[in-house]
């Protein structure tokens, strides 16, 4: 049974099919991509999954619950958690502080105990002494030591795309939704995210969507792979059949 399913995924935009009758499974652990050419529907599949955009038709499940009309809280509570194309971060805030915000849903002990928060032993410092360990952990394991008290808005481009990643594992979630995480990288830190997309399969059992435009980061990271084209699935399957695919290069280089 896959861990996140998709079935016959639409959804239009005025005229536009943005997504037509998509279909796919993701098991437990893989790392799965999906490629297709700019416009061909995939930031449009992460949007759907995460409750930002209400499909058409079709259904999406994960562990076998129907999240199709989910919004975006809730599917973040039923633990999918995501990075975006563009980063999201708050730029006039720490990376502690953006970090600690993707704790969000881990909070229990409601606002009074929040705003009351009599001493060390009190629940909500004993909740934040939790939140903040599980962050500190992140940030070692990710290597972002030096940015831990550093305004995000001063940080390099890639340097932010790899705090938002640190924001999404945050959440603690089972299946991690990574949309163009190597975008804006230089070839190093492409390498160093390599690894740790592999480190957070296997380390913390996250199972890893990915879409991405990198051809070598995709081909040398990911169990499965699926292309789309027009908002249609053109093929899925190995990375080395998805390569020699004719549909696929078609979708990239044209007829020719």
């Amino acid at each position: 049974m896959p861990i996140l399913k998709v079935e016959d995924l639409s959804i239009s935009f005025g005229g536009l099919k943005a997504l037509n009758g998509v279909r796919f499974g993701v098991e437990k652990g893989e790392i799965y991509s999906i490629i297709g050419p700019n416009g061909a529907g995939k930031t449009t599949v992460f949007n759907c999954i995460s409750g930002i955009y209400k499909p058409t038709g079709g259904k999406i499940f994960f562990r076998n619950r129907d999240i199709t009309s989910f919004k975006p809280h809730q599917v973040a509570e039923a633990g999918i958690a995501r990075t975006f194309q563009n980063i999201e971060l708050f730029a006039h805030m720490t990376t502690m502080d953006n970090l600690m915000l993707g704790r969000h849903t881990k909070l229990k002990t409601g606002l009074w105990a929040g705003t009351t928060f009599l001493g060390p032993r009190s629940p909500a410092a004993r909740e934040e002494i939790r939140n903040r360990e599980k962050v500190e952990e992140i940030i070692d394991f990710l290597e972002l030591q030096a940015s831990r008290d550093q305004m995000v808005m001063n940080l390099p481009y890639g340097k932010q795309k790899l705090v938002e990643l640190a924001r999404a594992l945050a959440l603690e979630p089972e299946v991690l939704l990574l949309d163009e995480p190597s975008a804006g990288m230089n070839l190093e830190e492409k390498e160093d995210l390599i690894f740790s997309i592999r480190d957070i399969r296997d380390d913390f059992g996250i199972t890893i969507l990915l879409v991405e435009h990198d051809m070598n980061l995709v081909m040398g990271i990911s169990d499965r792979v699926l292309a789309l084209n027009y908002g249609m699935v053109v093929a899925e399957g190995e990375p080395q059949m998805i390569q020699k695919h004719p549909e696929v290069l078609k979708a990239y280089l044209g007829e020719g």
